[in-house]
């Protein structure tokens, strides 16, 4: 494990890499508001373990990347996307495999439409198309709408950001699997206590959207892999369906009971497919 801050874009950004440079490389892609660290060290580990070069980062108003005064980024979503393409850069990488989670994977996504060249292949998690389109997507569930409805959290207060935390995770983790709190509790305050300001993590639910793309998933030319767990509550099943039905030549891996993200449980299952993928795509077809 390495870690470096890299300068993209006029800003810096904080980012980490496991095992040999010369192996396929791999850029993990976290969500909104979620720092380097929730693609887990050991996960991290063991992919470097199995031959790939991989690299992890921090977004903007998380971890010990630039931070912006709460309630007032100076960026985009766009901004967002061409980050991780700026990591690319920032490591001397033409291109790589991205494998991204939740909005993370909105952003792989772009990042294949917009940088084609860059993307061997993608890898979206518990993910929703990232396209504007009227496709009748079932809306998040009830509990996490309720959940989203009554929280509150103080920013100033890192307890009371843990709390939020590890509550808001507790309900992406599902209804169908026991959530183990200890351990993300852990994680939570390892993450809380890294940031260099962690009240701007708030600013990820102000980022101004930007102009709509008018690019269509069809587009997309890499080789795609999309994993979903068949209890998430943020996006159901049906989005992870429509990604897949989108995206020329793409495979569906349903996760059953799983929720939101990547659990203990189904790194073994997580892994063995990121690793089967990213083998079916070198460097030397990159176009």
């Amino acid at each position: 494990m390495t870690e470096r801050m890299i300068e993209t874009d006029g800003v810096e950004l904080c980012t980490d890499s496991f095992g040999e440079s010369t192996d396929p490389p791999i850029l993990l892609v976290q969500g909104i508001a979620a720092s380097m660290l929730w693609w887990e060290d050991e996960f991290c580990r063991m992919l470097s373990d199995a031959g790939r070069f991989v690299i992890r980062y921090d977004h903007r108003d998380t971890g010990r990347s630039v931070t912006y005064e709460p309630g007032r980024p100076g960026y985009t979503g766009a901004d967002l996307v061409a980050d991780a393409v700026g990591v690319l850069d920032g490591y001397d990488l033409p291109a790589a495999h991205l494998v991204g989670v939740s909005a993370g994977g909105a952003f792989a996504q772009l990042v294949a439409l917009d940088f084609p060249d860059r993307v061997l292949s993608l890898v979206l998690i518990s993910t929703s198309p990232a396209t504007p389109g009227d496709r009748g997507l079932p809306g998040p569930t009830d509990a996490f709408g309720a959940f989203v409805a009554s929280a509150e959290v103080e920013w100033s207060d890192p307890e009371s950001v843990i709390e939020y935390v590890v509550g808001y995770s507790r309900v992406l983790a599902g209804d169908q699997r026991p959530f183990d709190e200890r351990a993300r509790r852990a994680l939570v305050r390892r993450d809380v206590e890294r940031a260099s300001n962690v009240a701007a993590l708030q600013n990820h639910d102000a980022i101004p959207d930007g102009e709509p793309s008018d690019a269509t998933l069809s587009s997309i030319v890499a080789p795609t892999l999309v994993i979903h767990g068949t209890a998430d509550p943020l996006f159901p099943p049906q989005h992870a369906e429509a990604v897949a039905a989108e995206i020329a030549g793409a495979r569906l891996l349903l996760l059953p009971g799983a929720g939101h993200g990547v659990e203990h449980a189904d790194w073994d299952t997580i892994l063995a497919a990121i690793i089967e993928h990213t083998a079916r795509t070198g460097p030397a077809e990159v176009r």
